[in-house]
């Protein structure tokens, strides 16, 4: 019997007041994959995680996680369901006034009942895993860029969530932290059995690591398919985005009146 995906999004609509951000999106991910959204910024794909993740609701069209229907579930049957989630913010969401072992002890004495003793171990064993076991005393304050963004994956698997999702999480890394980023998510990935989204506009570094690939713009599905479909698809706009070029499906300038007609001309 085939296994229903982690995440099912079918027909899914959302708008900022007037502003159309989704217009029909629908997306699977399998159990036990990591799958890439790309788009360029501004598409929607930070958005979309929120709708995952209950944080917004959607205009139309449902959002399936797990089997249910997220925004149609209660306040306390919403929180458990995000206990089952692992999230990798943008901007990393460490807590800046806790050390780097109690950033990662946290969600663990939140969210369950374990001796302080078996936390002890859990923390260090989490970031054994991104390779950050002797930093478990600093400050955060005191982590370059790219240590911070392993304590912040670290924390993500804290309590062994089913999904883990990553929201930029190549932005700003130099190259040597960038891969060591990369890697760890397929590894950890593949070690869990826990299912991935990486949401990110670095196309490069996202087609090393994922099994599929979902292409987002105006707000829907432009283009989809296994990474070794996508790296020698002929779309247009499959091209433009993997080869960096700057002509193509895809506008540099937001929509806008003629330049002459703003000028007064």
């Amino acid at each position: 019997m085939k296994t229903a995906p982690v995440i099912d999004i079918s027909d899914l609509y959302f708008a900022y007041g007037k502003r159309e951000i989704l217009k029909g999106i629908n997306l699977k991910v399998p159990r036990g994959s990591i799958v890439a959204i790309l788009g360029t910024s501004g598409c929607g794909k930070s958005t979309l995680l929120d709708l995952i993740g209950g944080q917004l609701k959607p205009s139309r069209g449902q959002v399936k996680v797990d089997g249910q229907v997220v925004h149609e579930l209660d306040d306390r049957k919403l929180y458990q369901l995000r206990k089952k989630m692992g999230m990798m913010f943008q901007v990393g969401g460490l807590f800046s006034d806790m050390s780097v072992y109690d950033n990662l002890a946290f969600p663990m004495r939140e969210n369950t009942d374990l001796p302080e003793e078996m936390i002890r171990d859990l923390v260090l064993m989490k970031l054994h895993a991104v390779g950050l076991r002797g930093a478990h005393g600093l400050m955060t304050g005191e982590l370059s860029g790219g240590m911070a963004r392993r304590v912040a994956l670290a924390r993500a698997i804290a309590i062994d969530p089913m999904l883990i999702m990553y929201d930029e999480p190549f932005a700003g890394l130099d190259p040597i932290s960038l891969n060591v980023i990369a890697n760890l998510i397929r590894r950890l990935n593949d070690a869990l059995g826990v299912s991935s989204v990486v949401v990110t506009y670095d196309v490069s570094e996202s087609l090393k690591v994922v099994d599929y690939v979902y292409f987002i713009n105006n707000g829907v599905i432009a283009a989809e398919g296994p990474t070794a479909d996508i790296l020698v698809s002929k779309d247009a706009f499959v091209r433009q985005f993997v080869d960096a070029k700057p002509d193509g499906p895809i506008a540099f300038q937001y929509p806008h009146l003629p330049f002459a007609s703003e000028l007064g001309l």
